[in-house]
């Protein structure tokens, strides 16, 4: 399995950050919008809701906690071969030369007015073909990858602390 987990320390309260969560938007973000055109995604993937539309799945919402969302396909390959699964199949899948990835943004409260909020993401291969396509696809990827979630947080913080 790999996982990578970035974090950021907001001043505002839990229950707005989680508002926030589930709000963000990060079409605006530049960086976002040339990552997700240089992998020839839709601009409507930068919300939680054009994630569904696109195939992820949300696994779980645990109100002022934790949202939870995955994507099961063969990401290495130029169409991405995404499964369309409901959250009940979801977990069941297992299917050889797939990968299952689950992200989340979980809220930790630090007090009355700060949040600490984590964005991880984990990936796990079925097979050792896909094992290894995934090795190589991550290799150049995460980088990129780790710019969109820094992003995130970063949009969170921002919309979070305004007054």
């Amino acid at each position: 399995m790999i996982s990578k987990k970035y974090a950021e320390e907001v001043n505002a309260p839990i229950d707005k950050v989680y508002s926030v969560v589930h709000a963000i938007d990060a079409s605006h973000s530049t960086i976002c919008k040339w990552l997700f055109r240089l992998r020839g995604f839709p601009s409507h993937m930068a919300t939680l809701d054009g994630l569904q539309k696109f195939g992820f799945v949300m696994l779980g919402d645990v109100p002022l906690k934790e949202l939870a969302f995955g994507l099961v396909g063969k990401f290495w390959t130029y169409s991405g071969k995404i499964q369309r699964l409901s959250s009940e199949n979801f977990k069941d899948f297992q299917q050889d030369g797939f990968a299952k990835a689950v992200g989340n943004i979980a809220l930790k409260s630090l007090g009355a007015r700060r949040t600490l909020v984590e964005c991880e993401t984990r990936v796990l291969c079925y097979g050792n073909q896909s094992a290894f396509f995934f090795r190589l696809y991550w290799t150049l990827v995460s980088p990129f990858s780790g710019l969109i979630r820094k992003e995130w947080l970063k949009i969170i913080k921002k919309e979070s602390e305004k007054a």
